[in-house]
């Protein structure tokens, strides 16, 4: 049997948390709502023109011009705009495939502020010391961010092991970046280990037919959903609850068709962060328990699920 290493490129994500100050949150809010608002204001364009005069030349100069007119829609940089024009082309194209519905308007409530950062070089990353890193945000300037994961950046990066590009996403906890990553790394090889059959049970997360289940909070709800609020200590669940009572309390006074007040917007907030923190906590006994399953077992069979 042949030794020599047979080496593959590999693509893949990876997301660290900002570290930002107030005035940089409002920055990247502003340009997260323009982005929203240049994809809507496309959309239009493209839908009232005839079908003979829809190309991606004229949707570009139409939206070089409407950025030197708008002020509002300079706060996005240029390399990002065009990354909206590219992602709306993308839309219709998969639309037309087959692959999914046509692109439609985003609404400002439900829709996730992101930013894309299309040249991996803009961001000119470096390491500060073990927990921090720092990068370059367009227009924005030198932001900080967890250093969780070694990154081909400086003197590491070269032509097959970079950083691509990034993108800016916020949730309930704040801002994020979210690294694009081509590394060359070696084919891995046959894994020679025991055979396992997997159940996944809905007081047991997963059986394992060895008996050596993995136990874990993550349960079930009759629908199929996980039940996120298993991940949440009894002070984090007692919080929960007097959000959740508080809004409905607040709620209460609101008339129909009212916009909500900033303290009900404030404790949904809340509510979110509680929530989003259950999440992260459940996927990551995702990932480390299936991590562990694939390092001890060869081969391991599933029940088919829908």
């Amino acid at each position: 049997m042949s030794t020599e290493r047979v080496w593959r490129k590999r693509q893949f994500g990876h997301r660290a948390r900002l570290a930002l100050t107030p005035a940089q949150i409002r920055l990247m809010d502003d340009q997260a709502h323009a982005a929203r608002a240049l994809w809507n204001v496309l959309h239009d364009w493209w839908t009232m023109l005839p079908k003979d005069k829809r190309s991606l030349a004229a949707a570009d100069t139409a939206i070089r011009q409407a950025r030197g007119e708008i002020d509002w829609l300079a706060f996005l940089p240029a390399q990002a705009a065009q990354a909206v024009l590219k992602m709306y082309f993308q839309a219709w194209k998969n639309c037309w495939d087959g692959r999914a519905a046509a692109p439609n308007f985003k609404a400002r409530i439900r829709t996730v502020m992101s930013v894309d950062i299309p040249q991996g070089r803009d961001l000119n990353i470096t390491r500060v010391h073990r927990r921090w890193g720092m990068a370059n945000i367009p227009k924005i300037g030198r932001v900080r961010f967890r250093w969780t994961k070694d990154l081909p950046a400086g003197k590491r990066a070269d032509k097959e092991n970079r950083i691509t590009g990034a993108r800016l996403v916020k949730d309930a906890l704040g801002w994020h970046i979210a690294f694009r990553v081509q590394t060359l790394e070696a084919e891995p090889r046959p894994h020679q280990g025991a055979e396992v059959a997997i159940d996944a049970g809905v007081n047991l997360p997963l059986a394992l037919s060895d008996g050596d289940h993995q136990h874990g909070r993550l349960s079930r709800l009759p629908d199929g959903t996980a039940d996120r609020d298993k991940w949440l200590n009894p002070r984090e669940k007692a919080k929960l609850l007097g959000l959740e009572q508080r809004a409905a309390q607040r709620k209460q006074h609101r008339r129909r068709g009212e916009k909500a007040s900033h303290r009900l917007r404030h404790t949904y907030d809340q509510i979110k962060q509680l929530r989003a923190k259950a999440t992260r906590r459940a996927v990551d006994w995702q990932h480390k328990t299936t991590t562990n399953i694939a390092k001890r077992y060869g081969t391991v069979v599933v029940e088919q699920l829908n």
